[in-house]
């Protein structure tokens, strides 16, 4: 059995240097043969008696593994460049376009309440701009939960997400799509499913520059 073995591989390594000429059904059928065999190298290997059988049967292993992933390789490889070919191409200045519209036009909602309070009130922009947050969180929350928002997401893609807005979609997405299974399994343990990277890195962020600011002395 075991110089059938070592016989089948040195064929196979033969046949690997023409391993682009194959076809795909092929590769496919030499990758199962490899597998199997690779079950019979570890049982034999399992069975040795002494160290010489044992090395030879693990020599033998190397070069099976070295074989499937010489195959396997060429497999995705082929994979990739179908996906490539039959994949669209995403239209990236559109894409652009519609993120920096979508994004400026929350910003520019944003300030338009920080203007308006700022006359209302006579309140300076540091005091005025937390209506303008808590009214795009309100707003981004309710056309999240009525499904408008994510047809905004849709357009704007990356330009949908700015800061304020795109916690709120995520943490109100995420109580939606949980609401099903309970208010303390579902919404209360997993609403910030999604926001809670957010938060986590945005307090280590927030720590190291506030570390920073305060080795420099404040400057």
């Amino acid at each position: 059995m075991e110089h059938h073995l070592e016989h089948s591989i040195q064929h196979r390594e033969k046949r690997l240097r023409h391993l682009q000429e194959m076809d795909k059904s092929t590769m496919e059928q030499m990758l199962q043969d490899l597998r199997e065999e690779h079950q019979h190298l570890v049982a034999m290997e399992a069975h040795s008696v002494d160290g010489a059988e044992q090395g030879y049967y693990q020599q033998l292993l190397e070069q099976n593994e070295d074989q499937s992933l010489m195959v396997q390789k060429e497999i995705d490889t082929r994979y990739q460049k179908q996906i490539k070919t039959v994949t669209p191409k995403a239209p990236l200045i559109k894409n652009i376009g519609r993120a920096f519209l979508v994004g400026g036009l929350i910003c520019a909602f944003g300030q338009l309440i920080i203007n308006a309070v700022m006359l209302q009130y006579g309140l300076d922009v540091k005091e005025a701009s937390p209506f303008a947050s808590i009214t795009i969180v309100i707003i981004t929350a309710i056309l999240t939960g009525i499904g408008v928002y994510d047809e905004i997401g849709r357009y704007g893609g990356a330009g949908s997400m700015v800061p304020i807005s795109g916690f709120a979609n995520s943490v109100v997405s995420a109580a939606l799509e949980f609401k099903r299974e309970g208010m303390i399994y579902g919404i209360g343990a997993k609403i910030f499913q999604i926001a809670g990277p957010v938060i986590l890195y945005g307090m280590l962020a927030s720590v190291l520059i506030g570390l920073i600011y305060y080795v420099l002395g404040g400057v």
